[in-house]
């Protein structure tokens, strides 16, 4: 009975922990509508700071705290919500929810730039040695403290948010923006102090739960998957029952560590399911929750679009990839060139999320877990070398897919990325741990205990084992699978997708069965990530549990989410940053440079969510496509230039230069015919001074741009303007009494 109790209120106070979190982010959630996925990080940052103040450099305790939890905290959390999060109307739940994500790989890669991750860090708990003996339980102070600072903030935000006039503003911009400022409320003000109050207490949570975890950036970050649950079985919004929830969670963790380990036959099995308790009961949360209504069109009316590419361009892009992977198989330093062969499983990941994420909005966080699944299957059945790995793992893959889409089936938006979450982290956490077991006559070990051994892949007529002719054989297995993601957009299929994406009430009242379309789009998702897995495991020769954590993975769909999740480019772009040594060739000495990066760029995604690849270049490179001579002369200039150096008559850095003129030299002359012959279509070759396009095309093919405004204004004589605002879709201009679009 005393062990009983023992585990009892360690498991209070793990639990008050959690309700500290979730309650934090279910404020924001509440308040603002943005599921904040940085909360964990934001704690984790705010542990370090507190650290440095009182340990590193000697501050009181009093002040140190007073300094983080009332000053640092909250300055940050209304700074973010000035720069950033204010930003994001109009964006969709995917954008929100990767801006976030950004956040946290920001503040992870600071820590460890700031500090040194091989340094041992520790917190001393609060009131250390000053016990309180409860039925003859010894409770240190510190879990009595905080399970009341818990309760505080419990009761504290329920009076916030149903008995203040702040709180009620909060929920009602919510609610209802427009009716919120037509009665005088201002959603500024509410929304800063949401995120001022959520951050101080994910600071709170960070420091208490510092001393019972290491002082490490993942293991705090992390933390927050655990609150997840608690938050979702308080649905988002309810405070008690989230309290109550984190509680359950925190009770359910500490008894699976102190009984588990004593089942002294299933123990080997169940040792790693002590650490995906919470992640257990959040996927069951998520299972009994009621299913969401159909979303309407204008609920997800949003400023991104997916365009549908060219049978043209998209062969000219599969071309220059292999092309292009010819060239830097023939060019680049050996061993280079075995660091960069994974490339192109990482790129043919990141054309998996393409359909999902992109065409569908399915926020799905998983990809790497199937890519994780497709390396396992390509090893176990694959090992000799044989293609049919590669097709073993496509069909696993599929088959998990669709089965991890049936809450998707009754989920949408962040809970379905909280469900694919926690299927990811319950892969790293304990299937792919298992020790070796028996099913039948089938004996079954996953990683082996360590790592397992691929071999590459055996074509007809062609040995692909040098890693010349596998970076090559892999730059076309791209080229194949973007011809594919191509194939889905074009066709019926595509247009189902984003048809689902749009509005799922339209789907359903046109008669679109948009269950068995949900299901397919996983499935086909997870085959293409499985085969990507498989590649990469050819590429490395071998794979660790390590290589498809949820984490790395967040990297992959951040980079995808910045270059764009709607263009095959945007897994080029991400292939070439996360699976070559470009950047620590570059940058040897900031290893935490690309993840910086990253999450720098993916914060500015509330300014342009179509991403930086189809928003910012594709649009360059599209009028090549109506010239096929420039794009013949360019190519001609291309091939000629590594014709050259295939001879020796120049180094690679002059090849370099070449191709990079003649590529920019297609652009620039296409871009150059494109206005000569719609200026004669217009009747005039100049354009009015200061405008970018011509005027029938502003607001249909092209965004309206403040010197476009002020063309039109000088053209029709016009009093100059006193305000203009634009956004990504178009412009407001106001002068006086006049309005313009």
């Amino acid at each position: 009975m005393k062990e009983f109790l023992t585990f009892t209120i360690s498991g209070l106070a793990t639990g008050g922990i959690y309700a500290i979190t979730a309650g934090g982010l279910t404020l924001t959630y509440t308040t603002t509508g943005i599921f904040n996925m940085a909360h964990g990080a934001t704690g984790m940052f705010a542990a370090f700071t507190y650290w440095q103040l009182h340990y590193g450099w000697g501050w009181p305790v009093l002040l140190a705290l007073a300094v983080v939890l009332l000053l640092l905290a909250p300055l940050f959390g209304a700074l973010m919500h000035l720069v950033i999060m204010r930003r994001l109307e109009g964006t969709s739940q995917a954008t929100k929810l990767m801006v976030t994500v950004a956040i946290l790989l920001s503040l992870v890669a600071a820590v460890l730039w700031i500090w040194d991750p091989n340094k041992n860090r520790t917190i001393t708990p609060f009131f250390q040695g000053h016990v309180v003996e409860v039925l003859g339980v010894r409770v240190p102070y510190s879990d009595v403290t905080t399970l009341a600072v818990a309760l505080l903030v419990a009761i504290g935000l329920w009076i916030l948010l149903t008995r203040t006039r702040s709180g009620v503003a909060m929920r009602a911009t919510v609610d209802d923006r427009s009716l919120a400022v037509l009665n005088g409320s201002r959603p500024e003000v509410p929304g800063m102090m949401a995120w001022a109050i959520g951050t101080m207490l994910a600071a709170v949570a960070g420091i208490l739960v510092a001393p019972k975890l290491s002082l490490s950036p993942l293991p705090l970050t992390l933390l927050i998957i655990n609150a997840y649950a608690a938050a979702v079985i308080g649905r988002l919004r309810s405070l008690p029952m989230t309290f109550v929830g984190a509680l359950v969670i925190g009770l359910a963790n500490d008894y699976a560590i102190g009984y588990v380990p004593k089942w002294e036959t299933a123990q080997p099995y169940l040792s790693g399911f002590v650490a995906v308790v919470p992640v257990a009961v959040l996927f069951v949360a998520l299972l009994l929750m009621p299913q969401s209504q159909l979303r309407g069109h204008a609920a997800s009316r949003t400023r991104e679009i997916a365009k549908r590419p060219t049978w043209s361009g998209s062969l000219i892009f599969a071309a220059a990839v292999v092309f292009g992977s010819v060239v830097a198989a023939r060019t680049m330093d050996p061993i280079d060139l075995f660091s960069s062969t994974k490339m192109w499983g990482m790129g043919i990941i990141a054309l998996s999320m393409i359909p999902l994420v992109g065409y569908a909005g399915q926020l799905s966080l998983a990809q790497l877990s199937f890519a994780g699944i497709g390396a396992i299957a390509v090893a176990h059945w694959g090992g000799d070398g044989s293609l049919m790995g590669l097709v073993y793992a496509a069909l696993l893959c599929a088959f998990i897919g669709a089965i991890v889409a049936l809450p998707a089936l009754r989920l949408s938006g962040i809970y379905l990325a909280l469900a694919t979450a926690a299927f990811a982290v319950a892969l790293d956490r304990w299937i792919y741990l298992l020790p070796k077991w028996t099913w039948g006559d089938t004996t079954f070990h996953i990683f082996k205990g360590g790592t397992l051994n691929v071999e590459r892949y055996d074509l007809p007529w062609v040995s692909i084992d040098s890693d010349r002719a596998y970076f090559i054989f892999g730059g076309v297995a791209f080229a194949l699978c973007s011809l594919l993601v191509v194939a889905i957009r074009r066709g019926e299929f595509g247009k189902r997708l984003l048809a689902l994406k749009d509005s799922p009430a339209a789907c359903a009242t046109l008669g679109m069965n948009h269950k068995l379309t949900t299901l397919a789009v996983f499935a086909t998702s997870a085959a293409i990530a499985g085969v990507g897995g498989g590649i990469l495991a050819g590429a490395t020769k071998s794979v660790s549990a390590t290589q498809f954590e949820f984490f790395a993975g967040l990297s992959i769909l951040m980079s995808m989410v910045i270059a764009g999740l709607n263009s095959p480019g945007g897994a080029l772009f991400t292939a070439m940053l996360l699976g070559t040594p470009l950047m620590t060739n570059l940058f040897p000495d900031y290893v935490q440079l690309t993840t910086i990066l990253i999450g720098l760029n993916g914060i500015a995604l509330g300014r342009n969510p179509n991403g930086m690849i189809a928003a910012q270049l594709r649009p360059k490179w599209d009028p090549a496509l109506k010239y096929p001579a420039v794009m013949a002369a360019g190519s001609a200039l291309v091939v000629l230039a590594f014709v050259a150096r295939e001879a020796d008559l120049v180094g690679n850095y002059a090849m370099v230069i070449a191709i990079g003129v003649a590529l920019a030299a297609i652009s620039s002359v296409a871009r150059g015919l494109e206005s000569e012959k719609v200026g004669k279509q217009t009747g005039s070759d100049v354009l009015p001074e200061g405008m970018t396009a011509p005027p029938e095309q502003l607001g249909l093919s092209k965004p309206f741009t403040p010197a476009d405004i002020e063309a039109l204004d000088r053209t029709l004589g016009l009093p100059p303007l006193t305000a203009v605002a634009v956004n990504g879709a178009g412009a407001t201009a106001v002068s006086g009494g006049r309005h313009g679009a």
